[in-house]
């Protein structure tokens, strides 16, 4: 049983979630784009003073690992490392995909539409430009069946996986592959980002089983090395 930070800065959105014993205490978040230096301490400040709590009083810090965006990633584990050096607390890392993937599992509405939830396989997708996204498969009980990758999406993506069961397709990725991906069995559901709501119950199960990482040495799963680009209005 823990009191824990969550930290996702992984893609547009940037959120902080307070969860306690698994449950959801309190959560902020900002979908304006990539200004998560401006507003993740403040949204930690923020969560803590009107919780009367301190960092002192936390059991842990969760952060989202990835994969997302590069300079997304880097300021939530940076922001992360320092709180946890600083107030001494466990490190815990939480898969972006699976994150996104919990709050699903829960919505009634979603899973109604499905012929046999249990039977299922759900794939979150991250934009990762053009027709490439980031992406795994998970069961109904949000275990990872097809392990996390980057791949690029055609008319034959998952043909064999849609022959044999319903997958259910979701996040700002699988807008773009909707075209692409013709089934019946290809369910899209739309308006699904990675938030720090979905990491509660995710951190609080590595908690109890002392799933801690190493901050010093930690980094992010970026799946891609990061590449530099030069603005076209700058070239001259």
């Amino acid at each position: 049983m823990a009191l824990i930070l969550n930290i996702e800065t992984s893609t547009a959105v940037c959120s902080v979630s307070l969860g306690k014993d698994g449950r959801l205490l309190a959560y902020k978040e900002n979908k304006e784009g990539m200004n998560h230096a401006t507003h993740l301490t403040v949204f930690i400040d923020s969560i803590l003073k009107e919780n009367k709590l301190s960092t002192s009083d936390l059991d842990a810090i969760a952060v989202s690992m990835g994969p997302g965006s590069y300079t997304g990633l880097r300021i939530g584990v940076s922001t992360a490392k320092g709180i946890c050096y600083g107030s001494n607390l466990p490190l815990i890392a939480v898969s972006t995909l699976q994150a996104m993937t919990a709050p699903l599992l829960k919505n009634e509405a979603i899973l109604s539409q499905l012929g046999d939830p249990e039977a299922s396989v759900f794939c979150p997708m991250i934009d990762a430009r053009r027709m490439e996204v980031y992406t795994a498969f998970y069961s109904y009980k949000n275990e990872e069946i097809r392990e996390v990758a980057a791949e690029i999406i055609d008319e034959e993506s998952f043909a064999s996986d849609l022959e044999k069961s319903e997958i259910v397709f979701f996040g700002d990725g699988s807008a773009k592959c909707q075209s692409s991906l013709q089934s019946q069995n290809a369910i899209f559901v739309s308006d699904v980002t990675p938030t720090a709501t979905g990491m509660v119950e995710l951190s609080e199960a590595k908690f109890e089983t002392e799933m801690f990482e190493d901050v010093a040495y930690f980094e992010p799963f970026y799946l891609k090395d990061f590449v530099a680009t030069t603005p076209k209005k700058n070239i001259f």
